[in-house]
């Protein structure tokens, strides 16, 4: 019999690679006894990521789902684990070291075992910090290497990572896999390496599904040393997301690993009360082409979670590269061509950016430039025109060190636009925020919480946290819910219908000046050409909608008119408009 290998179900992670919601703290708590009664998990993702983001714009407090989720697990001796992004903590974009600092406090309290720290360029001064604040905090650091595939990324990079971490004190080790795009091969002599000289080191493989590779990479890095696996449960197992432990379990029972045995009848009782949660809300936003897997990915080796938003962002594309292509008397590309295109783009992106791996945020990054760089190319402007602050914040060093070179094409329009590339240690470049945000507390009466986790929850998710206490995330959410049911009913309808039901009580949003249009994202000012927003969204009296570049280079900005529910995005992202031409429709607020 070989060793005994450890299940952990990464509950959280099934959602998030599905689909836009998590569930809600009662459906948490309902589940909860049936994972343990399914005797096969030693550990369970609880939380982190965008866990708590999707809950405040849901209306619901994560602190107390956090809370109600964890407890039955710590009552019967299941570990559960966080993900936790390094600098930039739970969200997309960097956070002060105060609120990091706070973090392992609040969630170590909320009954969180261990945190499982990654930063996407594998900087290491973005996860030591880290480390020392959850063991001081009384948590398990576990330190993660982000795995991809390129020239620099050996088995001796990853190693050099692994020694550097676990001297800081990371008393074990995840193999993250995001993209699934990890060679077995590689994934096994690095968990040999690890292994071989820092034996009482627990290694962690979390491995998605997407382009095939992931039971393969599961049997060697089990041959090889690894202690946890990883695993996702039916309806939302395979696909983008994981493998199925049912799968896993009998695979490594058959190599002759000790593995616990699954009670099956609990099995299915998780996987009824799952499918019950997606039928109940949750299963509107979740974008069916996300169960499919797609040996795609292993030639741009993105990461499966960002198919769905990648192919919504193309659609747009698409209508506006095939315009400029009619024009020129060229043939139009289809969906399948463009998408071929777009992924021989990102592989040219990629090594020319210093091959950062392909992991959030710096995948959405490198995906936005490559997009980009398709209808630049169309427009015959060349390649790197249309790069906001954030694709080259990441180009420049501003969130770690690049692993490769960046190419000197990159280097010489960087001095051509006075920026300036930096090595400088990027959480020093925050300033502490958390007396800011008690001060903000106190002004409004709102209480810190126990332990402080209301508190860390504004400055961690201001804005979100803002929308929540005011009840306007809960009136959005459930706006939302109530377009895509409607959008099940428009289906049904002609398009003189649906058009009319859309827009009844909605006011449109018209050009005031031709040009092509562009929007921005996240609520924090940065800008990404290629996200559109999405439809149930909620804006302010003159709240910048969109932004056109008219044909003589000036930026118009658009407001949202009296504000409302976006209900139509008519102008998709990169069209070119005319004036007085529809952009959207957004419906006012009846109070």
């Amino acid at each position: 019999m070989k060793k005994r290998i450890q299940f952990s179900l990464v509950y959280r992670d099934m959602w998030q690679s599905s689909g836009k919601f998590q569930p809600r703290k009662d459906q948490l708590e309902k589940i909860a006894p049936a994972i343990i009664d399914m005797g096969v998990f030693d550990r369970v993702e609880t939380n982190g990521g965008a866990f708590e983001q999707v809950n405040l714009l849901a209306g619901e407090n994560p602190n107390h789902a956090v809370r109600a989720f964890c407890k039955p697990f710590n009552q019967v001796g299941i570990k559960t684990h966080m993900l936790d992004r390094g600098l930039n903590a739970l969200r997309m974009y960097p956070v002060p070291d105060d609120v990091r600092e706070l973090q392992y406090k609040v969630k170590h309290a909320q009954g969180v075992d261990i945190p499982r720290i990654f930063c996407g360029l594998n900087d290491t001064r973005n996860i030591i910090p880290s480390i020392k604040w959850a063991k001081a905090a009384g948590m398990t650091p576990q330190a993660t290497l982000c795995i991809t595939t390129s020239p620099v990324h050996t088995v001796e990079y990853y190693s050099a990572i692994a020694e550097e971490v676990i001297a800081a004190g990371a008393e074990e080790i995840c193999l993250k896999d995001m993209a699934g795009i990890g060679q077995p091969a590689l994934l096994g002599a690095l968990t040999k390496a690890i292994k071989t000289k820092h034996p009482d080191v627990i290694v962690q493989y979390h491995g998605h599904s997407g382009p095939g590779l992931s039971m393969a990479s599961i049997l060697e890095v089990c041959n090889n040393g690894a202690d946890v696996i990883d695993t996702a449960i039916e309806p939302l197992s395979w696909g983008k997301v994981h493998p199925d432990i049912i799968s896993v379990q009998s695979m490594l029972k058959n190599e002759g690993f000790e593995v616990k045995d699954i009670n099956m009848k609990a099995y299915m009782q998780a996987r009824s009360l799952t499918q019950e949660f997606i039928d109940d809300w949750l299963g509107y936003f979740i974008n069916p082409g996300n169960k499919h897997m797609s040996s795609l990915l292993l030639g741009c080796g993105l990461p499966g979670g960002m198919m769905g938003s990648m192919m919504a962002d193309l659609a747009g594309m698409h209508r506006t590269i095939n315009s400029i292509r009619a024009k020129k008397g060229l043939p139009e590309y289809d969906t399948d061509e463009l998408l071929v295109k777009l992924f021989d783009e990102v592989a040219y992106v990629w090594p020319r950016v210093g091959y950062p791996p392909l992991v959030t945020p710096f995948s959405q990054y490198v995906k936005n430039i490559a997009l980009m760089n398709l209808l630049t190319i169309e427009q015959e402007k060349g390649r790197f025109v249309m790069m906001d602050d954030s694709m080259w914040g990441m180009i420049l060093g501003k969130s770690g060190k690049i692993p490769g070179e960046i190419a000197p094409e990159l280097k010489e329009l960087a001095a051509k636009q006075g920026r300036e590339f930096t090595d400088a240690d990027p959480h020093t470049l925050i300033p502490n925020a958390l007396d800011d945000f008690r001060k903000e507390m106190d002004e409004n009466g709102w209480d810190y919480g126990p332990d402080d986790e209301e508190l860390y929850e504004l400055g961690m998710h201001p804005e979100q946290y803002r929308d929540f206490k005011s009840g306007i995330a809960k009136k959005r959410m459930l706006a939302d819910l109530q377009k895509a049911k409607d959008a099940k009913l428009g289906s049904k309808l002609s398009p003189e219908e649906l058009s009319a039901f859309k827009h009844a009580k909605a006011d449109a949003l018209v050009a005031p000046v031709k040009g092509q249009i562009f929007y921005e994202f996240n609520g924090d000012g940065e800008c990404a050409p290629c996200v559109e927003p999405f439809i149930g969204q909620h804006y302010e009296e003159g709240q910048p909608f969109c932004y056109i570049q008219t044909p003589w280079g000036e930026i118009e900005t658009i407001p949202a008119a009296l504000g409302g529910k976006l209900v139509e995005v008519v102008a998709k992202q990169g069209a070119k408009v005319q004036k007085g031409q529809p952009l959207a429709y957004v419906e006012r607020d009846h109070e």
